[in-house]
């Protein structure tokens, strides 16, 4: 069993950090990107992104990181005591909470309510709320991504 906890939370580490590296280039690159441009522009780049992102390879690291965190978690409360579940939880809800949580409550209906809009005048408003919780999101997968790492030393 050791080795299949160990097989999972590599794939959590892998996952959590292509998701903080997807999330640190929009708020390094991308987003300041955008604000260099009209904000009709900007909008209409940023909603094509967002329609081209919903994709099965994006998706699948993104859902596939939750619910594989969400397994690490379960096992981590079953189990807890071993070597390592007190990093492997704080990593596993370092993603779930931060990443994805944050995605669901925040960056979502922020894209949502920007979707099929053209009004130059909401960008500012939209760009700096979106980057602040883009922003949580990386710091978050970043450091479920270090946890994890340092969870599967001690499983290995």
């Amino acid at each position: 069993m050791d080795r299949v906890v160990f097989i999972v939370t590599i794939a959590a580490v892998i996952g959590s950090g292509l998701i903080a590296g997807t999330f640190f280039i929009f708020s390094v690159a991308i987003l300041p990107a955008f604000r260099q441009l009209p904000g009709e522009q900007a909008i209409a780049a940023m909603n094509r992104i967002n329609d081209v992102i919903q994709n099965a390879t994006f998706l699948g690291i993104f859902l596939g990181t939750a619910l594989v965190t969400t397994g690490l978690t379960v096992w981590s409360f079953l189990n807890w005591g071993r070597p390592g579940t007190g990093y492997l939880l704080i990593g596993s809800l370092l993603y779930i909470i931060g990443s994805f949580g944050v995605t669901v409550a925040f960056n979502v209906p922020l894209n949502n309510s920007l979707a099929g809009s053209n009004d130059p005048a909401i960008w500012n408003t939209y760009s700096a709320r979106w980057t602040f919780w883009n922003h949580v999101r990386t710091l978050a997968s970043m450091l479920a991504t270090g946890t994890l790492t340092v969870a599967a030393a001690f499983i290995a």
